[in-house]
């Protein structure tokens, strides 16, 4: 499986983390199937699990990070608002988004998928404005979860989101 992850910096009204990186793992076994994916999530702890698309519009959550796995089909998806990078995206893809970042489906293939998740006691509110003062200190001090979506309790983000400190008067 191939990992990447990059940092999205604050476009227009979408905050973005400032802590965490996005990650996309390519081509996860474990993803073959819509119901193989919900498997996936719920033994690592996931919840709040979903299936459907990704919505046409920017929006972003301020109140939980979110894991992205496409059960079926391909899209393109903006990540990080207006100005951010296009990932493309198929089955068996998985990108888990920090609390704060942007996202939206660009295009998608008519039988695209996709089965979502959020970590355990988080509320996944969408977000179509800029952030206020508390959506700000809640995206900022949303803490890493207890273990990755797809790899568990190592490797991934376990590894990867290591909280830095943000200075909030630079926003």
């Amino acid at each position: 499986m191939q990992t990447e992850h990059f940092m999205v910096t604050e476009s227009e009204w979408v905050p973005n983390n400032p802590n965490f990186p996005v990650i996309v793992y390519r081509q996860i076994e474990m993803a073959s199937s819509s119901h193989a994916i919900e498997t996936m999530f719920s033994s690592n702890g996931w919840t709040g699990i979903w299936r459907n698309g990704v919505f046409d519009y920017h929006h972003y959550h301020s109140g939980a990070h979110e894991a992205l796995c496409i059960g079926r089909g391909h899209a393109k998806l903006q990540i990080g608002g207006p100005d951010g990078p296009v990932v493309d995206v198929g089955q068996g893809d998985c990108v888990i988004l920090p609390a704060g970042t942007g996202h939206r489906n660009i295009e998608s293939s008519p039988d695209f998928q996709v089965v979502g998740a959020y970590p355990p006691g988080q509320c996944a509110d969408i977000q179509r404005s800029s952030a206020t003062s508390p959506m700000l200190a809640t995206i900022e001090s949303l803490p890493k979860p207890n273990s990755d979506p797809v790899l568990g309790a190592s490797g991934g983000l376990n590894d990867l989101w290591q909280p830095t400190k943000f200075d909030t008067t630079q926003r």
